[in-house]
Formats: C-alpha cells, sequence, structure tokens
C-alpha cells in the first residue's frame, strides 16, 4: 500500500489485541444482559481505590426502607388480585401477620359490598389510576375506613400488567370531619335558637310598636279634614308604607321560627313557605306530599323547611323561574324532598365568589344540614334547562302507609 508524501502509514494492532478487546466487548455485553434481565445479584467495578462490588440488594435497599417507612399500606398485586409484596404497614392494617397477607388474595380483606364496586378499578385501573374510599376488613373481624388509590405496573418480561396499591388509614380524618360535622350541627342549633329570639322579640315588641304607631296614623288621618288635599295625602300615604312594614316584619318573623311547623307538622310547615314565597314573587310554585301518619323527628322537620327556604331564596336570586315543583315522599324508611325549577340553571362543580346561593355557602349548608341527619343532598342543573336538588333522609321512625 502506497502512502501520501508526508503521511505515516498506521500500524495494524496486533491479533491478539484485537482478540482481546472481542471478548472484553462481549463481556461487557452480557453483563448489560444479565443486568437488564435480573440475573446479576452484584457488580465489580474496577476504581482507584480498588474493587468495589455493588449488590442489586443495595440498589433497592433505600427505596424498600422507604416502603417500609410509609404511613401508608403498600402493596403490589398480579392480575389474578394475589398480593406479591405488602409493607408491614398494611399488615398491621388488616391485624395479620406479613407472612399470611404475602401470597394471599387481596379480595379476602374487602367487604361483599366493597368487593362489587371495586371489581372494575381493579381490573381496568386506567393509565392516570383510579381512588376510592371504602373499609378494609381485618383479621379480627373490624373494619377501617381507608382510601386506596390503584396504578397499573409493568412487570418486565410479562404480558400481564401488575397493579400497584397505596392504602391511607382514614380513620383520623374520618373522626374529624364527625367532629367538625357536630360542631357544626351545635352551631345550627344555636342560631335556631338565636332565631327563635330574634322572633320573638320581633313579634312582641317591634310589631306591637309598629302597630301602636298604624293605629295612631289611623287616628291623626280621620282628623285630618277633607279640604286639607295634599297633608292628608301624605298622612294616608305614610298610613300605608307602615301597614306594608308591619306585614313584613311579620313574614320576617315566621321565617325566623315557623311556628306552623312547630304545632301543624312538616307538610303545613312546607304549604306555608310555599305559598308566602308565591305570593311575593309571582312564581307558581306545585306542592305534592304524601300524607305523613306520623310526625318526624324535629330536627328532620326543620332541615326540610330550612332546605326548602334556602332553594326558594336561590331561585329567587338567581334563576329567573317561572315554576317550581316541590314533591315529599317517603321511598322505605327514607324522607325524601325534590325541588325542580325551570330557571336558567348553573354549574354545581363551580363555586362563584359573589354567588353566595348556587354552589356557594348556602349549597353547602344545606348538604351539612342532610349529611348530620344521614342523609344526602344531590344537585342536577343544566344550563338554561333548570336545576333538580333532591334530599334524602332518614325517616327516624317506621313508614306508615301512604
Amino acid at each position: 500500500m502506497k502512502t501520501a508524501p508526508g503521511q505515516r502509514a498506521s500500524r495494524p494492532a496486533p491479533s491478539g489485541e484485537l482478540a482481546k478487546l472481542r471478548v472484553r466487548l462481549a463481556e461487557a455485553e452480557e453483563t448489560l444482559r444479565a443486568i437488564r434481565t435480573g440475573e446479576v445479584d452484584a457488580v465489580v467495578v474496577a476504581g482507584k481505590a480498588g474493587p468495589q462490588v455493588f449488590t442489586l440488594q443495595g440498589a433497592g435497599h433505600a427505596y424498600r426502607v422507604l416502603i417500609e417507612s410509609m404511613n401508608e399500606g403498600a402493596l403490589t398485586l398480579t392480575a389474578g388480585k394475589v398480593i406479591l409484596y405488602a409493607n408491614r404497614c398494611f399488615a398491621r392494617m388488616v391485624k395479620c401477620p406479613l407472612e399470611q397477607v404475602i401470597g394471599g388474595s387481596f379480595r379476602r380483606f374487602l367487604s361483599a359490598e366493597d368487593q362489587a364496586t371495586f371489581r372494575p378499578l381493579l381490573n381496568r385501573p386506567g393509565k392516570s389510576g383510579s381512588k376510592r374510599q371504602m373499609f378494609l376488613k381485618a383479621g379480627d373481624g373490624s373494619q377501617m375506613p381507608v382510601h386506596v388509590s390503584i396504578r397499573s405496573l409493568a412487570m418486565p418480561g410479562s404480558k400481564n400488567a401488575a397493579l400497584g396499591m397505596v392504602v391511607t388509614d382514614m380513620t383520623e380524618a374520618r373522626r374529624t370531619e364527625e367532629l367538625l360535622r357536630a360542631l357544626t350541627h351545635r352551631v345550627v342549633q344555636a342560631q335556631e335558637v338565636e332565631r327563635g329570639r330574634v322572633a320573638l322579640e320581633l313579634h312582641d315588641n317591634i310589631t306591637q310598636l309598629l302597630c301602636a304607631v298604624l293605629v295612631r296614623c289611623q287616628t291623626l288621618v280621620g282628623h285630618i279634614p277633607n279640604r286639607s288635599g295634599p297633608v292628608r295625602g301624605e298622612a294616608i300615604k305614610l298610613q300605608t308604607i307602615i301597614g306594608k312594614t308591619v306585614q313584613e316584619v311579620e313574614r320576617i318573623s315566621h321565617n325566623l321560627r315557623p311556628s306552623v311547623l312547630v304545632h301543624l307538622g312538616l307538610v303545613a310547615g312546607l304549604q306555608e313557605i310555599s305559598t308566602e314565597f308565591a305570593n311575593r314573587t309571582g312564581v307558581s310554585v306545585k306542592l305534592v306530599c304524601v300524607r305523613l301518619n306520623s310526625r318526624l323527628p324535629p330536627d328532620t322537620e326543620l332541615a326540610l323547611c330550612r332546605i326548602l327556604q334556602e332553594t326558594l331564596r336561590n331561585v329567587e336570586k338567581h334563576a329567573r323561574a317561572r315554576r317550581v315543583k316541590v314533591h315529599l315522599t317517603r321511598p322505605g324508611g327514607l324522607v325524601q324532598l325534590k325541588i325542580n325549577d325551570d330557571g336558567i340553571g348553573f354549574n354545581p362543580h363551580h363555586r362563584p365568589s359573589r354567588r353566595k346561593g348556587n354552589g356557594g355557602f348556602g349549597l353547602l349548608g344545606m348538604r351539612e344540614r342532610a349529611a348530620y341527619l344521614g342523609g344526602t343532598l344531590d344537585v342536577k342543573s343544566v344550563l338554561n334547562q333548570g336545576t333538580t336538588i333532591q334530599i334524602q333522609v332518614p325517616s327516624g321512625n317506621p313508614c306508615g302507609p301512604h
């Protein structure tokens, strides 16, 4: 082979060195393959301080310490819902030895009801995972409220994806929620007592004084000669204003303390609220009630009346409705109140800062009243198609024939 002037011919590497390089390259490729497939237990790396040994146990040690030190339960499940791994926190949750947890089915820690609702989440957790609140059934038969988060995990060399699960104990959160609910109820009770006191003051003092002023005004109008046209006209206008003021104070007093509800029961209370609203606003209210053969608990009757008042207040302020339908039924051992309007609707998941009725504190207060009674409040609303609010609470006593 000829070379250009001024260039030196490259010397080919000895065949022995090439063979060594090929062997080292093959060893490196085999080591990488073994690491990827999990066949390697340790790797020796040469360094300035001499050979160093790195084990797979050492590489994953920090992660295992983290998982075991978590305050949440952590599990890995097969596609068949068999527990491949569980940390000691989960074993404490279900009050079983860890060796009895691993290798068993996760379903044995679920009630029959939770198994039915949880099965779709276990079968199809989705790409972003799934979350659900449920109860864990412990080995001693007790139950623990938990929040479960599920994610799909890809397993190397397996076509079936495993499931990763984090279980959070919600016992303290539930206890705090119950304490807050009890506090809310005490606040509501104190509010009702204060409303009753203010209603009594309005009825016994303010209304009596206004009635006395109205009588004096009527007497004054009677003593003004007809020839004093402007003066007599102003006196008549004053008399009219005072009369309307007396009516308004009486209305506020009745709303603060629904005496009809106390003496005649829930249906009469709902009827009075609906009639007063329809007469004052011009919005048609159709009330349909089943016959109640017995009185409901006072808290239940008062809560349903307050919820109807708040709902009608929201209709007046925001809904622009022409008709409202109110249905009171007793399905099974429940009392159901459904309120529907044909207004403009709203987004029940949006909480505007300037509208405390729809989606604001008014709706929150109604939900808290229903929740304290062990019931639920559902809101369905479509823009320009109206709103339906449905309340279901336990009746508190056996349901008689309708």
